[in-house]
């Protein structure tokens, strides 16, 4: 989606349900092997009382619905602010939400409120600062010399 196609109040939401599957991949690939997320016996010795998911795993379900559908396609992230204030357990369903909040035309960017929730509660909240293609810079982009290699452009 182009800047030009967007409006403030669009919102795009997802619902993931998180699994010990899920948070142990996680794991791997981000390289945090915390025992809060990965060690049923000390995660029932912490204030959480049991095995809690990354919160940057739930807060991947942001960075999902913003490169895939709002604004989707070519969008960039420049800023991400989050504020964790609840746990996500395995077998919990998360609820994300990206709402556009402001939307700045001259510098392409646009500010997003980023939320997910487990049932009714909030869980993450935070504002995404996105940096969104436009119709003009994509027809630049197709449009430009330097596209046509030089041997076609001999041809042509």
């Amino acid at each position: 989606m182009f800047i030009e196609q967007l409006s403030v109040g669009e919102t795009a939401e997802s619902l993931n349900t998180v699994t010990l599957a899920h948070i142990h991949a996680f794991a791997g690939v981000s390289g945090d092997h915390n025992p809060v997320h990965l060690d049923a016996a000390f995660a029932a010795t912490s204030v959480f009382k049991g095995v809690i998911a990354h919160g940057m795993l739930s807060a991947s379900f942001i960075s999902a619905i913003i490169g895939t559908r709002l604004p989707g396609a070519g969008t960039i992230y420049m800023g991400q602010s989050l504020k964790f204030l609840a746990p996500v357990r395995p077998g919990d369903q998360v609820r994300t939400v990206v709402t556009v909040k402001e939307i700045i035309p001259e510098k392409r960017r646009v500010v997003c409120r980023t939320l997910c929730y487990v049932d009714e509660t909030l869980v993450i909240d935070g504002d995404a600062t996105l940096m969104v293609p436009t119709r003009q810079a994509k027809a630049q982009a197709f449009f430009a010399p330097a596209a046509v290699p030089s041997g076609l452009a001999a041809a042509l």
